[in-house]
């Protein structure tokens, strides 16, 4: 990052030239005009602000907070009120600045009638860039054009620990999966003119026994190598434009107080250069849950001076409490004029300096026809197929049996972050605005000469059984069952998963579990559906005594999940969803990842085994797939790259796309290393009896590691290689010889672990 650039554009400095302290203050704050009673952020209810709207952008303001996401406003009368407060804010103070407008947009754009895609765990299971850069772009397109420039997605935190609620918001527990479908996302974001917001920077989701806002005990070997590269792919080969800080305090620091993050990393070394913004209400944190700041005024000179550079989602520290410092000399004004000018650079390259808004849209389809194209497709391609005796595909059943508190709930299909789950939870009564088909309604379409028979059986989160017998009855007169249970996704305690709903327990919630055992002990074949935002502990769903006949694992599907989920029990979409997640043995063996060391296996020293029932990677077709003939450069200099083949068979009967993945393992090294480690996947379909080969370009700067000096390097030595179904698999395997001295990696080392989104290439 050059200097000319911190300083910005002589347009810019001319404006911040001019600027009295209350002018600067206010362009690094924000007001959420909507905010009421709701609770859709962290302690909103006690850290809001009261000051009057029309008091708070009297000298202009930095950011207006979920416009159209924080109560269901019709879009096109909300962008009517927002071009004429965006006139406002240019002829009634003094330097006529419009304000950025920030929204919500993980599962799409969070706002009411707007499309809701699957959620990020989803994208995880779909392994597919290419559609989630073509979803971000829809999103992205359907914000600029209701006057939207920011968005607060993606979130780029490695699951760590699936007790945790926010598992739903991320893509993988595999650093290189989260940033490369991440980066996706960034780009068809950006590309449509709205600046995405990489969250939570750094550490989110490493925290002690998955709960919310708890401290972060990782190490820095840990975070250097797990947590930042995401961001890290995102920054250098997606070029984002705003980072939102972590809530964790990590070794007794807040990330929001880090300069070392927020400032050493993030822009000096990595050369970001965007717009740091906080997480909501983490400025006044530093004082209220973090204790090292003993007023707002305080924390707002720890944030500012770490490198934050505007206070979401409402001015409370950044505003009188800063302006005091700032008269009083408290803060170096040459602190507040850093953060001015990232924030004016972002207003003038976004044209915001120069927009008239002379016509905001009368009208606008948010859930259009190839929002919900693309909403099916990675839907489809998300479900996973986790077991199979034979009994999918349904093909064309005669009686079934619909049965499971999520068979006949759309809100069941959508994640936490969705507007319905999100926001219309508090407004009962008002209608959805867009279609969303429950998995009952979809098989009610997919099968409309079978006899259908439906009973939930029991609540999701709810100890009543009572209604269990009935559906125990449905089942025994049907050929088949399908049994759909899972989560429901909520905030703080209004869910059995999503923010705040952290879990000591990986069972299933309630009686949902009973009631599965008791419809399979019908006798009737059973497929088990689960509509979740964390992967279960299922084992006795998988390799139990008395299983169901088919499992099918997804991820909050999001609109188009129930019509996905009934073409592949019908055996019209042949499901190619590959684990994001190690599908966990039980809540005692976590935290688990599939990249742990020797000794974080299970072994013959510990009765206490931490194997997953299914491993990362795992997911089952129609038909099968065979890999052979793993070909490699022998070897290959340590500041250099190597390249592998596989062939790819379809050895059944029917086409079906396999995810095509390539493991390594570092045989020797400095410190101890993963004993599986994914460097490249790729989707590919394939007819009956074709053959292809696939092929990877691999830097070998994706094998870097922290080493002892604590610097990030490639060492020299002899790296395992294999292609299989899962990290588990080791069905076609191979090595290469990494020669030459230990390669340091430096910002400068373009082939770094950052290097490229696509990670193969078929070649016949």
């Amino acid at each position: 990052m050059g200097q000319s650039q911190e300083l910005g554009s002589a347009r810019v400095r001319a404006l911040v030239s001019q600027m009295t302290h209350e002018e600067k203050i206010a362009q690094l704050g924000a007001y959420w005009v909507d905010q009421g009673d709701e609770l859709v952020a962290p302690m909103a209810g006690e850290l809001a602000s009261s000051t009057r709207y029309e008091d708070a952008t009297r000298h202009g303001i930095g950011h207006l907070t979920r416009v159209y996401g924080t109560r269901p406003v019709d879009p096109a009368e909300r962008a009517g009120w927002l071009w004429e407060e965006q006139r406002r804010l240019q002829t009634d103070t003094r330097l006529g600045i419009p304000a950025i407008v920030h929204e919500e947009c993980l599962t799409g754009l969070a706002a009411w009638k707007a499309a809701t895609f699957p959620t990020p765990l989803a994208w995880g299971a779909s392994f597919d860039p290419e559609t989630v850069e073509e979803m971000a772009r829809l999103i992205g397109d359907s914000m600029r054009t209701l006057g939207i420039h920011q968005g607060l997605a993606p979130v780029l935190d490695v699951i760590r620990d699936p007790r945790w609620g926010r598992v739903d918001e991320c893509i993988a527990e595999d650093p290189y999966v989260v940033g490369t479908i991440g980066t996706a996302y960034v780009r068809g974001l950006q590309y449509a003119g709205v600046d995405a917001t990489l969250k939570h920077f750094v550490g989110y989701s490493a925290s002690r026994a998955g709960r919310n806002h708890a401290p972060v005990s990782a190490g820095p070997r840990e975070v250097a190598d797990v947590l930042l590269p995401p961001f890290e792919m995102a920054v250098r080969d997606g070029g984002a434009r705003s980072v939102m800080n972590s809530y964790a305090e990590i070794d007794g620091v807040p990330v929001a107080s880090s300069s070392a993050h927020l400032t050493d990393l993030l822009r000096d070394e990595w050369g970001f250069d965007g717009v740091v913004v906080a997480d909501y209400f983490s400025v006044l944190f530093l004082q209220t849950m973090h204790a090292i700041a003993g007023d707002a005024g305080e924390a707002a000179r720890l944030a500012l001076t770490a490198g934050i550079d505007v206070e979401l989602p409402s001015t409370e520290a950044f505003g009188e409490p800063l302006l005091e410092l700032l008269r009083n000399g408290g803060i170096d004004e040459a602190v507040v004029d850093r953060a001015v000018v990232r924030v004016l650079t972002q207003k003038e390259r976004l044209g915001l300096l120069d927009e008239t808004f002379e016509s905001p849209p009368s009208s606008i389809d948010l859930d259009s026809p190839a929002s919900r194209a693309i909403a099916r497709r990675l839907a489809e391609e998300s479900v996973i197929l986790l077991s199979n005796d034979g009994m999918l595909p349904l093909g064309s059943p005669q009686r079934v049996a619909v049965i499971g508190p999520n068979a006949d709930s759309s809100e069941a299909l959508m994640g936490c972050y969705s507007f319905a789950n999100h926001v219309l939870a508090h407004h009962p009564g008002i209608e959805l605005g867009f279609e969303i088909p429950s998995v009952l309604e979809a098989l009610r379409a997919e099968f409309p000469s079978a006899e259908l028979t439906y009973a939930p059986g029991c609540g999701v989160d709810d100890p009543d059984r009572s209604g269990i017998p009935e559906a125990v009855a449905a089942a025994s007169k049907a050929d088949v069952a399908i049994v759909v249970v899972g989560d429901r996704a909520g905030l703080f305690g209004r869910g059995t998963v999503g923010e705040g709903n952290d879990v000591e327990s990986l069972e299933l919630p309630g009686a949902q579990r009973e009631l599965v055992e008791a419809v399979v002990a019908t006798g009737t074949p059973v497929a088990l559906v689960l509509l979740t935002g964390r992967p279960y502990s299922i084992g006795w769903a998988l390799d139990g005594e008395s299983p169901p006949s088919a499992v099918l694992q997804a991820f909050f599907p999001g609109e188009e999940g129930g019509p996905a989920l009934a073409s592949v029990l019908s055996g019209v979409t042949n499901p190619s969803g590959r684990l994001p997640v190690s599908l966990p043995r039980s809540a005692g063996s976590q935290p688990f990842s599939y990249l742990h060391p020797i000794l974080g296996g299970p072994n013959e020293i510990t009765s206490a085994s931490s194997a997953p029932t299914r491993p990362f990677g795992f997911g089952l077709s129609y038909t099968s797939f065979e890999h052979s003939d793993l070909r490699v450069d022998p070897e290959a200099a340590t500041n250099d790259s190597f390249r592998a083949s596989v062939s790819v068979r379809n050895t059944g009967s029917r086409s079906g796309t396999d995810v095509v993945q390539l493991y390594a393992r570092d045989v020797q090294a400095s410190v101890t290393r993963p004993v599986a480690q994914l460097l490249g996947y790729l989707r590919l379909d394939l007819e009956s009896g074709a053959e292809e080969t696939v092929e990877f370009d691999v830097p070998t700067t994706r094998l870097a590691f922290t080493g002892l000096s604590g610097e990030r390097i490639v060492e020299p030595g002899t790296i395992e290689l294999w292609v299989g179904a899962s990290c588990a698999d080791k069905e076609a395997t191979a090595s290469v010889e990494l020669t030459g001295a230990v390669h340091l990696v430096v910002p400068e080392d373009r082939r770094s672990t950052t290097a490229g989104v696509r990670s193969g290439v078929r070649i016949g």
